[in-house]
């Protein structure tokens, strides 16, 4: 009896923190956008695609990087979100390195998400 005491509070407590986490800070949740840039890397391995999205008249536009996998066969991954940005200045370092409006990015891991970083 003491034990579903105890655990029974923790899973609701787990459940919490995952909805939020899954409404709120969930890189594969966010809005398409509008393509405005695609830059493969100097191998050829990876491409980061970098959209604009316009959250309409109560929110300032945001810019998101979404990293394809050229030579794997993997589902696009979203590696970047800034807020208050339109424009995306996109430079691989070399090959697993990018800039991305000078946030800079080892991949296929990092990412960056203005919500946390």
């Amino acid at each position: 009896m003491i034990k579903k005491r105890l655990v029974i509070p923790f899973v609701i407590l787990g459940l919490f923190g995952y909805g939020v986490h899954w409404a709120f800070f969930d890189l594969d949740r966010l809005p398409k956008g509008e393509l405005i840039d695609e830059v493969s890397s100097p191998g050829g391995a990876y491409t980061v695609r970098a959209y604009v999205t316009n959250g309409g008249a109560t929110t300032d536009y945001a810019i998101r990087g979404e990293l394809i996998f050229n030579r794997k066969n993997k589902k696009p991954k979203n590696i970047y979100w800034n807020y208050h940005e339109e424009k995306a200045y996109i430079v691989w370092l070399n090959e697993n390195t990018v800039r991305i409006n000078g946030h800079e990015l080892s991949l296929p891991n990092e990412t960056f998400d203005f919500r946390r970083d």
